[in-house]
């Protein structure tokens, strides 16, 4: 039996369960084999192979840039690391907002070629023939609502979402609508706490919250913010669990010495 088929790993149904029993959901962003197998060993439930990766892997300014090629061979890794956690990929910008087919070939490949257990895509009521039409072919999807960063050209910006009654009406409506379509999960990103915690209230299906408050089944950040490796990138939302970017530039700067120095490597360490 394959590591990745072990049942001991978390599944869409536990998740599921996890809100049932009031028990708090983790999702953290992963993007290789050596992260993930360390962030998967520490208990976090759900490994997110966000589009995230278009800036954090590949120094993009959006999301945008990154391909469904590119997301499957970051995913790849990451499955390879999980023994316990769900691991959940990204359908990137353009891979489903062209029709419901090309939705529903891209998910199909990606969980095939990946190993992902689960696609996470964008929208509410705009992408619900999509989102359905995925999950009938056998892919389970988590959806995204409130600042959705593939539409930041459409939004002008990264700023709060639904802070109007017209438009936190219309999120509320789009979850129900993704909770009714089969969706095992929804992330709700950079919106009122208040509303975050009437959505939750309101749909069976989990709820994780980036910038959302405390009233969601769960939170997501992205890893390498969260542990202090993005300089110069601190949001409200974004609590530093580590300052690893000082850590990194210390052993970078001491090996970099030594090396100049001739004091590296050592009589112990040659052969």
């Amino acid at each position: 039996m394959s590591v990745h088929t072990q049942i001991s790993r978390m599944t869409t149904a536990k998740i599921r369960q996890m809100k049932a029993n009031n028990e708090k959901i983790t999702m953290l962003t992963s993007y290789d084999f050596t992260l993930a197998s360390l962030v998967d060993e520490a208990g976090v439930d759900i490994l997110l192979v966000g589009d995230s990766a278009s800036n954090i892997v590949c120094g993009n300014q959006t999301t945008l840039p990154i391909t469904v090629d590119e997301m499957i061979f970051l995913t790849k890794g990451v499955v390879r690391a999980a023994q316990h956690a769900l691991v959940v990929c990204d359908m990137p910008f353009g891979s489903y907002q062209v029709s419901e087919e090309d939705g529903v070939r891209n998910a199909i490949r990606i969980m095939k070629e990946s190993g992902c257990d689960a696609v996470k895509l964008e929208g509410g009521e705009e992408v619900l023939p999509t989102v359905r039409h995925i999950i009938q072919a056998g892919v389970p999807v988590c959806g995204h609502l409130g600042l959705t960063p593939q539409s930041v050209n459409q939004f002008g910006g990264y700023g709060v979402r639904a802070k109007e009654n017209a438009e936190a009406a219309k999120l509320l409506h789009d979850a129900k609508l993704l909770e009714e379509a089969g969706c095992f999960a929804i992330v709700l990103e950079k919106i009122p706490a208040d509303l975050a915690k009437q959505v939750t209230e309101a749909v069976s299906c989990p709820t994780i919250g980036i910038g959302a408050g405390n009233g969601t089944d769960g939170q997501v950040l992205v890893l390498h913010d969260m542990l202090g490796l993005n300089q110069g990138f601190k949001p409200k939302f974004l609590r530093h669990f580590a300052h690893l970017a000082d850590e990194v530039k210390n052993a970078v700067g001491n090996y970099n010495t030594a090396v100049k120095e001739s004091s590296f490597p050592s009589a112990e360490e040659s052969y």
